[in-house]
């Protein structure tokens, strides 16, 4: 039952179209004009799109191309990774002004637990409130919020009243929420899976609800009793501060084919200088060096190998690639390198931390 489990206070910030928006603070020119990030040339791939974009149908990971017919309008900005990082590294900032409990997802969002607060308030909503003004008084762009029991609740919640806005799903008040919510909204329910709910009459959250677990499991595998009991409000994973880090890559589409490794050696040298930029900024190292090859078929195609040491040099991750690269021949002509390093030394750097976990009484200031 939902009120025998731990109830706690956990608010998802999602900043509003967070590279676009960024891009438009630094250039006042682009301000009320859709704008994509990334996606230019033949073969751009748009990492992000304004409010504006997004009206005509643009968004992220779609071709420029595309975009462009879509939006006739559009205009194209280079994307300034170094720049959303440090806008990122103020945004949390702030968020350690009210807990030490934050995970991040990404650069643009993050679950902040303030079930026990740094400045003792008992209304998560009035502390979301609080945090998104000072991101856009200190920073100068806007966020929106979820507020609710869970992780699960706050994501979903978060995406309500976009942009700027902040949506709280009390305790009494999440069953009849989830009933509701159309399953699309379900985070964790990705198109192809809608499509499958769809033709099984699952098209809400009451839909859901009503399926057993013996046929969600038979019919959606190990997400089965996931959907089952978040659909009941059961979520208990906890917000979790140190996220380690897997892996760190760079990759790089190109504008013509490249059929010849001689080609790609002065290509894998930059991605190479990228990889360790991103490495040692992060302050971290790797063993298992990945190459990957997407055909200009569009098949993939990953090499890899693991030294018996932590590397993040750009010499030693470009030799082992190149060792990489000619350990066969290729399929075929080449549209896309990339280079990743996994099995990292961050377990090596962390610490343990002892977690504490928070039980209070379901009915509280919200």
């Amino acid at each position: 039952m939902l009120s025998d489990l731990p109830i706690r206070k956990i608010i998802h910030v999602d900043m509003d179209a967070f590279y676009a928006s960024v891009e438009q603070m630094d250039d006042p020119s682009l301000k009320g004009k859709p704008i994509a990030v990334g996606g230019g040339g033949k073969r751009g791939v748009i990492s992000a799109a304004s409010y504006e974009a997004r009206k005509f149908g643009v968004k992220s990971a779609m071709a420029g191309t595309l975009g462009a017919k879509l939006c006739p309008e559009l205009i194209f900005v280079k994307p300034n990774f170094d720049r959303y990082y440090d806008i990122s590294k103020k945004i949390r900032t702030i968020f350690y002004d009210y807990t030490d409990l934050v995970e991040p997802l990404s650069l643009d969002e993050a679950y902040l637990d303030v079930t026990q607060n740094k400045k003792g308030n008992p209304s998560a909503s009035l502390i979301a409130k609080e945090i998104r003004d000072r991101i856009l008084n200190d920073v100068g762009l806007t966020a929106s919020a979820g507020i609710s029991i869970n992780k699960f609740i706050a994501k979903v919640a978060s995406d309500y009243n976009k942009p700027n806005g902040q949506k709280t799903v009390n305790p009494e008040g999440v069953l009849e929420f989830l009933e509701q919510l159309d399953i699309r909204k379900f985070y964790g329910v990705g198109k192809v899976t809608a499509e499958k709910m769809y033709q099984k009459g699952i098209f809400t959250g009451l839909d859901l609800k009503q399926k057993s677990l013996e046929y969600l499991d038979a019919n959606f595998g190990k997400s089965g009793r996931y959907y089952y009991y978040v659909v009941r409000g059961i979520h208990n994973s906890e917000v979790k501060p140190h996220r380690t880090r897997k892996s760190l890559a760079a990759e790089r589409t190109f504008s013509e084919n490249l059929s010849s490794e001689v080609f790609m050696l002065k290509k894998l040298e930059h991605i190479a200088q990228e990889v360790s930029r991103r490495l040692n900024k992060s302050n971290v190292a790797g063993k298992t060096i990945t190459l990957k090859i997407k055909y200009s078929d569009f098949t993939l195609q990953t090499r890899s190998k693991t030294l018996p040491y932590f590397i993040s040099d750009k010499s030693m991750i470009l030799e082992t690639t190149k060792d990489l690269l000619y350990q066969e021949k290729l399929n075929n002509s080449v549209r896309l390198l990339g280079i990743s390093l996994s099995n990292l030394n961050t377990k090596v750097k962390m610490q343990k931390l002892e977690k504490k976990s928070v039980s209070v009484q379901l009915k509280f200031d919200f």
